[in-house]
């Protein structure tokens, strides 16, 4: 095969092709971590198909649908790659509909956002879910061409047997990533799924020239942003920094939660939201609250928060955020980098409270089921991970006997056993 990324050489049997891509998969599967891959499995498939088992992806898993309705629609309708979604189908459309495939696009995650085409293959993709607002990244559904694609941000082709996941074996697709050209940031992939026919050089050549065309006219698009996005830093701090119309302004607390629970709800909060929120069964004037604002107000800008119902009217990256969403697509690495400590680890507004918790409760079960003894390293002796009993078992399970950080690590274990076990 002269081209490793193409999943069929000329010339070669499709059937007797998936016959043996199904024996070593079966044969890999039944093994776990500890298998091997044999012959005719390309390397891009099988690393990915060790990613796909370190990630605990099941060969029998079906997609889950995270949006829907008017989450997916409003998600769509900010995302860049909305904006040359005309491009796509005029390119694809006539392509999927004669050869009865499926145009998708999908975004960094590998969550899909479009997917459109032929009807009836439609209705058989929908079968495994693989319809808008539903999760395809690799961490998730194992191998397959736009989670993949987006997971090693390549252009790639799946064939047949070559998915991880068994019901979506009979199906090939191929796939390839389309980046921000301006800064270079993976946006997402646009992919062709169908039958064995897409399995040649000429679909993965054909979603490759579409990426291209698209990342040229996302090149020649520089209409401006009505208002720029809002950097909101939260993690490990007391008290917010925030980033907006290149000034950097730190937030007392009041102001940080604030901040805080309207990045998390970008759709807006009323009032009485808000003072339930950030008070819950305290007794708290709405005037204290609406003053409140106006001072944030005052501070950001009008044009940076509106009210009925209060909201920024900016796109906010948070960091919390961003760990959300790293946790979300399976990058558990990607998410401690990028965790600085608790949100906020003073403030005593219920809401952010609970917003604290779930991330931090979130990430520390990703690190014990994950197993990385660096990944868990980094928490255990973190300021905020020193007394997590659970995290210094699994670093003294993840670590090999005889090292000496196991030592260290169990000689901690112990003293934290022991303080707990100690009668108050």
């Amino acid at each position: 095969m002269t081209d490793p990324w193409v999943a069929l050489e000329p010339g070669a049997d499709p059937a007797e092709r998936v016959r043996m891509l199904r024996r070593a998969h079966a044969t890999f599967t039944a093994a776990g971590t500890a298998g091997t891959v044999a012959r005719p499995v390309r390397p891009v498939v099988a690393d990915s198909w060790r990613r796909s088992v370190r990630a605990r992806v099941s060969p029998e898993g079906t997609a889950r649908v995270e949006l829907a309705d008017g989450d997916l629609g409003a998600y769509r309708a900010q995302h860049p790659l909305a904006r040359v979604m005309p491009l796509f189908r005029e390119l694809m459309s006539t392509f999927a509909m004669d050869g009865e495939h499926l145009l998708a696009v999908c975004d960094a995650h590998g969550r899909l956002m479009w997917v459109e085409g032929h009807t009836g293959t439609r209705s058989r993709a929908g079968d495994m879910n693989f319809v808008p607002g539903a999760r395809w990244a690799e961490s998730v559904m194992g191998t397959n061409a736009p989670g993949t694609a987006v997971a090693v941000d390549r252009p790639v082709q799946v064939f047949a047997a070559e998915h991880f996941s068994r019901p979506v074996q009979p199906w090939t697709c191929a796939a390839a990533p389309v980046h921000d050209p301006h800064t270079g940031r993976l946006l997402g992939a646009v992919d062709i799924t169908g039958g064995d026919r897409l399995a040649g050089p000429m679909s993965l050549a054909f979603v490759q020239a579409v990426a291209r065309a698209a990342e040229a006219q996302l090149a020649i698009d520089r209409r401006p942003s009505p208002v720029e996005r809002v950097q909101l830093n939260t993690l490990g701090r007391d008290e917010a920094l925030l980033v907006a119309h290149g000034r950097r302004m730190r937030l007392s607390r009041r102001h940080s939660e604030l901040a805080v629970l309207l990045a998390r709800h970008p759709e807006g909060l009323t009032g009485d939201q808000l003072l339930l929120f950030l008070y819950e069964n305290e007794s708290m004037s709405p005037v204290t609250l609406r003053a409140e604002l106006s001072r944030l107000r005052s501070l950001l800008g009008a044009d940076l928060l509106a009210s009925r119902p209060y909201r920024f009217t900016a796109p906010v990256d948070a960091d919390f955020l961003l760990v959300e969403r790293r946790l979300a697509a399976g990058a558990v690495s990607g998410a401690m980098a990028a965790y600085a400590g608790p949100l906020l680890p003073l403030s005593q507004s219920p809401e952010v409270a609970r917003i604290r918790d779930r991330l931090g409760h979130a990430l520390r079960g990703a690190l014990v089921q994950r197993g990385d003894p660096q990944l868990l390293a980094d928490w255990a002796y973190s300021p905020w991970g020193g007394d997590d009993l659970d995290v210094w078992q699994a670093l003294v399970a993840a670590t090999p006997r005889g090292a000496p950080e196991r030592a260290a690590a169990e000689a901690r274990r112990r003293d934290l056993d022991e303080e707990q076990s100690a009668p108050s």
